[in-house]
């Protein structure tokens, strides 16, 4: 894959752009608002097929190395590279894991969506709450038989997002207008307690129309 830089929202934007692999990204918080980010993505060898596809080559890819989170990072005042490991499974996928530091909420949001478009950070009644849009739908730019095949090459791999902060936290779910909705048929969630969390098909996500968000609140 072509190392170009992608400032973050790994989670999601390429959720539509590149969605042959499968991502685990867990969000710990301090009460400072200080934290960690632990990530473990793979990278399918399919993917590489769909970058050189006709039309989608304007599409950008995920950071491959420890080189790329290291020129993401230093654009992003607030947050560090605390670790970095990949392996190759053979034939099949590449998987990396990464260790992110960030110092405060702005950091964690800049690190996920630089535009703060697609992420927000608020606090309401004595409580936090921190909202993403996972996937904002299907984008009209996308060829249906192009969508088609990226369910078929992410179909085995899912996303996992999980958070964590002091005390109880909760999950819930919105579509891209920010109307409140189930969770993804299928998935796997933890709605409240110490850690919460959604665990879901990729291929799930993509069928959604009407996008996914999800906001945790403590």
């Amino acid at each position: 894959m072509k190392n170009r830089l992608l400032p973050f929202l790994l989670i999601i934007f390429i959720l539509i752009l590149n969605s042959c692999f499968g991502l685990s990204a867990d969000i710990q918080m301090r009460k400072d608002g200080s934290g960690k980010i632990l990530l473990e993505y793979r990278i399918s060898r399919m993917a590489e097929i769909i970058g050189r596809l006709d039309g989608n080559e304007k599409w950008p890819v995920i950071p491959a190395g420890r080189a790329d989170f290291e020129r993401t990072v230093a654009r992003i005042p607030g947050i560090k590279l605390a670790s970095f490991s990949s392996r190759e499974e053979p034939g099949k996928d590449i998987v990396n894991r990464v260790t992110l530091e960030y110092k405060n909420t702005e950091a964690l949001l800049s690190f996920f969506d630089p535009s703060h478009r697609r992420t927000s950070f608020s606090k309401e009644n004595g409580g936090n709450r921190l909202h993403m849009i996972l996937y904002d739908g299907v984008s009209p730019q996308i060829n249906s038989d192009l969508l088609e095949l990226m369910k078929e090459v992410s179909a085995g791999y899912k996303l996992k997002i999980s958070f964590s902060a002091e005390g109880n936290s909760k999950i819930t779910f919105s579509d891209e207008t920010g109307r409140t909705i189930e969770p993804p048929a299928g998935a796997e969630t933890v709605l409240s307690g110490k850690k919460v969390s959604l665990s879901t098909g990729i291929g799930e996500i993509l069928s959604r129309k009407q996008g996914l968000g999800i906001t945790f609140s403590w």
